[in-house]
């Protein structure tokens, strides 16, 4: 079993990420996942998150998480749906804004996490960390990560499983711009079941 999880860095003012404390964690303690820590940065051109992502995407994955953070959430989302839509209400780490622009041009309207949602939630809730299931993974940089992971895949005829999850940002981030916010161990934990969940699973074909 291989699985590719990754974060992305810190952005929008803030000096620091929850999906990076996530991915350090489980980089020491499970072996059979390999971590990657994204940039902020939207598009296809240098120094994009795409631009880092998409020369891996062609390896033998059984599966491929991808983490983002959601100063809203006040719980773990587990995303349904990622938009060929990109509309940002703040700037990339570029300063890049996009509005009402396509991630992929001609793309379909949408793609559906390929993940088993709700095994990934039920994992979650059983080590009782609050977890539910989001319909949207929004219209910034997450959905368009998401969504070009689920049409790479769906071009080149991959069986990979591909997802997102949000998480909510942390206690010492929300204690600057408020907010709902989640210990780190405690979202490390949820991801790590979540993981194994997948583990569990029956092999895919990753031809």
């Amino acid at each position: 079993m291989r699985i590719l999880l990754t974060a992305f860095e810190p952005f929008g003012g803030s000096d620091r990420n929850p999906t990076m404390s996530i991915v350090q964690s489980i980089g020491t303690t499970m072996p059979w996942v390999t971590t990657m820590v994204l940039p902020v940065v939207t598009g296809i051109g240098s120094g994009s998150a795409w631009s880092m992502l998409q020369p891996i995407l062609h390896e033998s994955w059984d599966a491929i998480v991808h983490l983002g953070e959601s100063a809203k959430a006040s719980t773990i989302l587990v995303e349904r749906v990622a938009v060929n839509m990109r509309d940002g209400t703040v700037a990339d780490n570029q300063g890049s804004l996009l509005r009402d622009v396509q991630v992929v041009d001609g793309g379909p309207a949408a793609y559906f996490s390929t993940l088993p949602v709700r095994e990934l939630i039920e994992a979650s809730n059983m080590v009782d960390v609050p977890t539910a299931l989001s319909m949207s993974a929004g219209t910034f940089l997450c959905n368009e990560t998401m969504y070009r992971t689920l049409h790479a895949l769906e071009c080149a005829r991959r069986a990979t499983r591909a997802g997102f999850i949000h998480v909510p940002q942390l206690p010492e981030q929300a204690a600057v711009r408020g907010g709902p916010s989640m210990d780190a161990a405690l979202m490390a934990r949820a991801v790590s079941a979540m993981l194994s969940r997948l583990r569990e699973g029956p092999r895919l074909d990753r031809a």
